[in-house]
């Protein structure tokens, strides 16, 4: 582990396969560590390819059996504009990946309806996100990152990026002509572990460029407090171009 700054830290734990590994590991210490604290587990689950090949892992023997799924609840970070059967949907793509086959209660799974209504139906996401979680954080977020430095739908330039006061908001992307449907950086800094999956050679560029910025310019760089630290996950590809010692 490389303590990057007070708001971040990197691990490099390997290869890809090890990389995975270690972000299933990561996942079961978060849901060991919430359950003994408070009973339940709340986890933001993110799109991407990344995490489809964490979620895959883990909801598969020996990992799957070490959680208790009933004490599982599943939120999204983001979602697209999409319907649930859509293969775009960041919910349609979790549950195929895995989660459909763990026993978790249906009344467990809260899905971000994004395709109609969407600003109406954001509000409504964060109304009963603060009222489950009683005003505190998440105890964990999974996050990505886009090769364009995004994370969740917090794309550049966005209004979505300069929303305070807010935890879910509906924001649209011009650069996919698009709404979407997105945690604030105020929602994901409040939660108790933040776990950032950046896995392959393709983010090679992006990962040297923040890691080695003097000031924060992409919105992937806000995530992360001294309080409650981002911790960066990247395999040997991804690093490639980092100077680390």
């Amino acid at each position: 582990m490389l303590k990057w700054d007070d708001r971040r830290v990197l691990i490099v734990p390997g290869d890809h396969d090890s990389s995975l590994l270690f972000c299933v590991e990561h996942f079961i210490k978060a849901y060991q560590e919430a359950v003994l604290l408070h009973g339940v587990f709340s986890v933001a689950l993110s799109g991407g390819s990344t995490p489809k090949s964490v979620f895959a892992l883990l909801t598969t023997p020996p990992y799957s059996s070490q959680i208790d799924w009933s004490l599982v609840h599943l939120f999204w970070s983001d979602e697209r504009s999409v319907g649930v059967d859509n293969p775009d949907s960041n919910f349609h793509m979790a549950m195929e990946a895995g989660f459909a086959k763990v026993p978790i209660p249906a009344s467990h799974i809260h899905r971000m309806v994004a395709e109609q209504d969407i600003e109406t139906n954001a509000e409504l996401y964060e109304d009963f996100l603060r009222s489950h979680l009683h005003g505190k954080g998440l105890d964990l977020v999974l996050l990505g990152m886009g090769e364009d430095g995004h994370t969740a739908s917090l794309f550049p330039h966005t209004e979505a990026l300069y929303v305070k006061d807010r935890w879910v908001v509906a924001n649209y992307v011009p650069q996919k002509n698009t709404w979407r449907m997105t945690f604030t950086f105020s929602c994901i800094n409040a939660s108790k572990h933040i776990a950032i999956y950046v896995l392959g050679e393709s983010k090679k560029e992006m990962l040297e460029q923040i890691f080695h910025s003097k000031k924060p310019v992409y919105p992937i760089e806000f995530i992360g407090t001294k309080e409650h630290q981002a911790v960066w996950i990247a395999d040997k590809k991804a690093a490639a171009l980092l100077s680390i010692s």
